[in-house]
C-alpha cells in the first residue's frame, strides 16, 4: 500500500477487481486504485520490456461520467483527460478506475483546483509517474466526431481465416519503395485478458518505410479478434510486431478504444512522438 492506500500488486491479473462483482462507493476512496507493474504486464503478454525500453508515446484516458460536490452539496460534473508516459512504473485496471472516480460522487470539495489536486496526487502515486490531470468542461467534450487520416484498409477484398494474433501475416511489397503513410481499420477487436469480454477500437499505423502490404496488414490486424491482452500491451504488440517485421524508418501506432464504464483508453506508441493526437472518433 501506498501512502494514500493505493495498491500496486505483482501482475496476477486475477488479482485485481475485473470480472468480480463489485460495490459502488461514492465516498472518496482512493485504496480503490488497483496498479500493476508496467514491466511485469509486458512480461506477462509475451513482450520483451528491454525491446520497449525506447519507445514514446502515451495512454490518453478520457472519463465522460465524473462528478463530485460542492460545500453546498450542489453536484458538479466534468470530464476527464489523463495523459500517462508509456514508460510508468505502472499502468491502473480499468475498472477500479471506474470506481476510484465513482468514489468521488458524494464527496465535497472546495474547488475544481481541490478535486484537480486529490486527483493528480493519487493518480500520479498509482502510475508511479508524472502524469498529465485535467478536469474539462462539458463543451470541451462536444468536440467534432472526426475520422482517422489516411487510408482504410476496412474494403480490401480479402480471404480471412486467422483470428488469433500471427505474426507471420504481416509481408512487405515486393518492389520495397519507401513511402510515408498512414493505414487505419475501424473492425478492430481484442478481449479482455480477465472477462474475456470484446474491446473494440479503431487502429492506426503511420509509417515510414519499406511498403507494407496493405492485405497483410489488415489480415494481421484482424486476427487480434480473439486475442487476450490489455489495451496497452496489444497496442505494444503490434508496434513491436511491425518494428521487428517491416524495419520502418518512423512508427506510431494508436488505438483509439471504445468506452467501457464511462472511460476509453487510447495507447499511443511511437518511435518519435511523445503525445498522442486528440481526437473523437464516431464510436467515442
Amino acid at each position: 500500500m501506498s501512502q494514500t492506500g493505493v495498491k500496486v500488486d505483482s501482475v496476477d491479473i486475477n488479482e485485481g477487481v475485473l470480472g468480480k462483482v463489485s460495490a459502488y462507493v461514492d465516498t472518496y476512496t482512493p485504496s480503490l486504485l488497483h496498479a500493476l507493474p508496467r514491466q511485469e504486464a509486458r512480461q506477462a503478454a509475451g513482450l520483451n520490456p528491454t525491446a520497449l525500453a525506447g519507445t514514446k508515446g502515451e495512454d490518453l484516458w478520457t472519463g465522460y461520467e465524473f462528478s463530485w460536490l460542492d460545500t453546498q452539496g450542489k453536484p458538479l460534473v466534468a470530464g476527464l483527460r489523463l495523459g500517462v508516459p508509456c514508460q510508468s512504473a505502472a499502468i491502473v485496471e480499468s475498472k477500479s478506475l471506474k470506481l476510484y472516480l465513482n468514489s468521488y460522487a458524494q464527496t465535497k470539495f472546495e474547488t475544481h483546483a481541490d478535486v484537480l489536486r486529490t486527483l493528480d496526487r493519487d493518480l500520479s502515486l498509482a502510475f508511479r509517474s508524472p502524469i498529465l490531470v485535467e478536469l474539462l468542461e462539458l463543451s470541451q467534450l462536444n468536440v467534432a466526431v472526426q475520422r482517422l487520416g489516411g487510408i482504410c484498409l476496412d474494403d480490401l477484398d480479402v480471404f480471412i481465416k486467422t483470428y488469433e494474433r500471427d505474426v507471420d501475416l504481416l509481408e512487405m511489397e515486393m518492389d520495397q519503395v519507401v513511402v510515408k503513410e498512414a493505414l487505419f481499420t475501424n473492425v478492430f477487436r481484442s478481449l479482455c485478458p480477465v472477462t474475456g469480454q470484446p474491446d473494440w477500437a479503431s487502429v492506426l499505423v503511420d509509417y515510414v518505410g519499406p511498403a507494407i502490404n496493405r492485405a497483410s496488414l489488415f489480415k494481421y490486424l484482424v486476427s487480434y479478434r480473439c486475442h487476450q491482452a490489455f489495451h496497452e500491451t496489444t497496442i505494444e504488440q503490434i508496434f513491436t510486431d511491425i518494428l521487428n517485421v517491416c524495419q520502418p524508418q518512423r512508427l506510431s501506432v494508436y488505438g483509439r478504444f471504445q468506452r467501457r464504464g464511462g472511460l476509453d483508453i487510447n495507447p499511443f506508441r511511437s518511435t518519435h512522438e511523445d503525445s498522442a493526437p486528440v481526437t473523437r472518433l464516431p464510436r467515442q
